[in-house]
């Protein structure tokens, strides 16, 4: 149903097309302070920007506004998103997010508070265990502001990557293809993709990309399940802005000012970074939320044909 309901509102291909443009224009604006901003840095150091990778780059300003002015493209990006449901397919945001007749905020709590609680336990039981992989990092002053960019702009980032690939571009390859594996198959794949440029790809090697894609494929199974995205928006949402105040490293693509630096040198992802969160703990949390929220007809829902509605019974949502 979640798909289905994109036939009622404007949805020809090409709309599809130019409205990704759109968005990818958006966020190639929104770059534009953090690229003025790294070229004013390089101008006074007599640094070379040109042959610099994208971990130099990102170390170049301090790391409180690198990380806000990074974030500004992707919320410049989510306005692209609802500027372009909004005008090119004469769409609700709320039938963008579900396909119930309001947005859930309590699945985007529990989502949001279930996978923050978890993940915070394993980076404390982890530290603990693994004391010698860790650097306490933690400044009063600089952790407060990046505690207020992180609250405010990571939700955005994070909704962003939601409502482009588990809405937009969900719905709108599964009204094209009249398919539910295919749009589910297409943007985790891409969405795993689009982090291969992160730095933890250069450190941990390309079986790093099984953990991405495989979150993607996640966060999508959960959104045809439920029949909307708010699972998603809660548990990407917590994973993002925890790891960003609990935890940060040279080799990764958030540098805070965190509570913790992970000193560690690791030379490739292992179990623990791949197979663990994507094959055990993934599935687990699908469980726990097919049975509080009474999932059924897995096989339908996942694999199932998109049925086009009557055209009598077309309405453009307003």
């Amino acid at each position: 149903m979640y798909i289905t309901q994109a036939f009622n509102v404007l949805h020809d291909w090409w709309r599809y097309l130019i409205g990704l443009l759109v968005v990818i224009f958006a966020v190639i604006i929104g770059q534009i302070p953090f690229t003025v901003a790294v070229f004013f840095k390089a101008f006074e150091s007599g640094e070379n920007i040109f042959g610099m990778d994208e971990t130099q780059m990102m170390g170049m300003l301090e790391s409180n506004l690198n990380l806000f002015l990074m974030l500004l493209s992707f919320a410049a990006g989510l306005v692209g998103v609802f500027f372009v449901v909004r005008t090119i397919h004469k769409q609700t945001i709320t039938s963008l997010t579900t396909a119930r007749k309001k947005i859930d905020w309590g699945r985007i709590l529990f989502a949001f508070l279930l996978w923050g609680i978890l993940s915070s336990s394993f980076v404390v039981a982890d530290y603990y265990m693994n004391p010698e992989n860790y650097q306490w990092n933690f400044k009063m002053i600089p952790f407060l502001i990046l505690l207020l960019i992180s609250v405010v702009f990571i939700p955005l980032q994070t909704s962003f990557e939601e409502y482009l690939f588990r809405g937009y571009l969900m719905q709108g390859i599964g009204v094209i293809s009249k398919t539910r594996w295919l749009p589910l198959a297409i943007t985790s794949l891409i969405f795993g993709l689009l982090h291969i440029a992160n730095p933890e790809v250069e450190k941990m090697g390309y079986i790093i990309m099984i953990y991405y894609i495989g979150t993607g494929l996640f966060l999508g199974i959960m959104t045809l399940m439920d029949d909307g995205m708010e699972l998603a928006l809660g548990f990407h949402a917590a994973n993002n802005l925890f790891t960003a105040l609990l935890v940060t490293a040279d080799w990764t693509a958030f540098q805070t000012h965190s509570i913790l630096k992970d000193i560690s040198n690791p030379t490739a992802a292992g179990f623990f970074d791949v197979f663990l969160p994507v094959f055990v703990l993934f599935p687990i949390l699908l469980f726990i939320f097919s049975k509080k929220y009474r999932w059924t007809n897995w096989k339908d829902k996942l694999f199932g044909h998109v049925e086009e509605p009557i055209k009598e019974d077309y309405k453009i949502l307003d």
